[in-house]
């Protein structure tokens, strides 16, 4: 089992325009901000999920929730490796369905929310629920949530918390320790100083406005099916079989064949939002077949970029969300690539959002671009 260092995998941004927490910690290997490789992510995530084997009880029941958008493909992860239940936090609508709200109050976007009724037919149902994040600094918005599901359902089942990174201090500890909340990360770090090294950046890294303007560059485009749908509870290994069965789908497709059939390729695959863990799992494969590959998404996250070398982010482009017109998002440290596949599972039929993203990329000199949507 590998190790990990902070030297490794922390990096320190600054949040634009937030007061509540200023700085913003970027972790280098999990496939949301910076361009890393996907099989790189995965290690790390399945290094965790065999530390938490470790301490589980063996034989539980196990139901895992990965915290939207940045704990989503380390949930995902984790609940494949140790086979459970899982589901997501979600910011998005799933229809026909009512919801359990809950805060989180240090960010951008602070409504969380699940689905209450896949909760309510398993929380009685499952030994422990295991929530996921990649970092956990107070343990507050994980409290807010421990604390609705025991005032709403006065459930038997165990907790615990599963993190890249505990910046967690001493009280925090000693409240999780009350409440028999078991802990398990990988790197325990100490959040005294991180305002500080953010606040020493200058800020002047490239912005890019968002271009929804028709791309002057096509865009192949396919629609598949089979598609799972993790804001809503799931067995782990089926959501692992169709995120192979797309892969399969996508390396037979004829079309689709300079990029998954020829070597040497230096190939991007972007998720979006909270839409991860299946862009981080086709870049893993295709880095099986000899190719350079990177992976990371698009975010809610507005964060400052600066040119300062040991900054992380120094390019950063506004874009319209592939989701929802109305939203704003952001896309970080683009590079030029011999082929580019978007992943998402959004249906939204408007074209903002796709242009403002295929623009971003072509603005870098991207000109094969592949758009995938996985969703019913």
């Amino acid at each position: 089992m590998m190790d990990y260092t902070e030297e490794q995998i922390v990096r320190i941004a600054k949040r634009e325009n937030n007061n509540k927490r200023k700085y913003l910690v970027v972790n280098a290997l999990q496939g949301k901000h910076i361009p890393v490789s996907g099989k790189e992510s995965l290690d790390m995530f399945i290094t965790l999920a065999k530390k938490i084997e470790k301490i589980c009880v063996k034989g539980e029941k196990l139901l895992l929730i990965g915290f939207c958008e940045t704990a989503t493909a380390i949930g995902s992860a984790l609940a494949i490796h140790l086979r459970t239940f899982y589901m997501q936090t979600t910011r998005e609508t799933v229809e026909d369905v009512e919801y359990l709200y809950f805060s989180e109050e240090h960010s951008h976007a602070t409504e969380q929310k699940l689905v209450e009724e896949d909760i309510r037919n398993f929380i009685n149902d499952v030994d422990r629920i295991i929530f996921v994040e990649d970092e956990v600094t107070t343990g507050n918005t994980i409290l807010n949530i421990i604390n609705i599901l025991e005032q709403k359902y006065k459930p038997k089942v165990k907790f615990s918390v599963a993190s890249i990174l505990n910046g967690m201090d001493e009280k925090s500890l000693e409240i999780y320790a009350q409440r028999n909340i078991t802990l398990h990360y990988l790197i325990k770090t100490n959040h005294e100083k991180y305002t500080e090294i953010a606040e020493k950046f200058s800020g002047n890294g490239r912005y890019y406005p968002c271009n929804t303007e028709t791309p002057q560059i096509f865009v192949k485009e396919y629609q598949l099916d089979e598609y799972i749908n993790a804001r809503r509870i799931t067995l782990s290994w089926k959501y692992h079989m169709l995120c192979h069965l797309l892969w399969c789908t996508l390396e037979e497709c004829e079309e689709l064949e300079p990029v998954f059939k020829q070597q040497n390729k230096k190939i991007l695959v972007l998720g979006t939002e909270e839409f991860m863990y299946p862009s981080i799992y086709i870049a893993s494969m295709l880095e099986k077949n000899g190719n350079e590959v990177k992976c990371h998404s698009t975010t809610r996250s507005p964060i400052v970029v600066s040119l300062e070398e040991d900054y992380p982010l120094h390019e950063r482009f506004s874009l319209v969300s592939l989701y929802d017109d109305n939203r704003k998002t952001f896309i970080y440290n683009l590079d030029k690539y011999d082929e580019v596949l978007i992943i998402t599972d959004s249906t939204n039929k408007s074209r903002m959002g796709i242009n403002s993203l295929v623009n971003a990329l072509a603005e870098k000199g991207n000109t094969n671009i592949s758009l995938i949507r996985w969703c019913n």
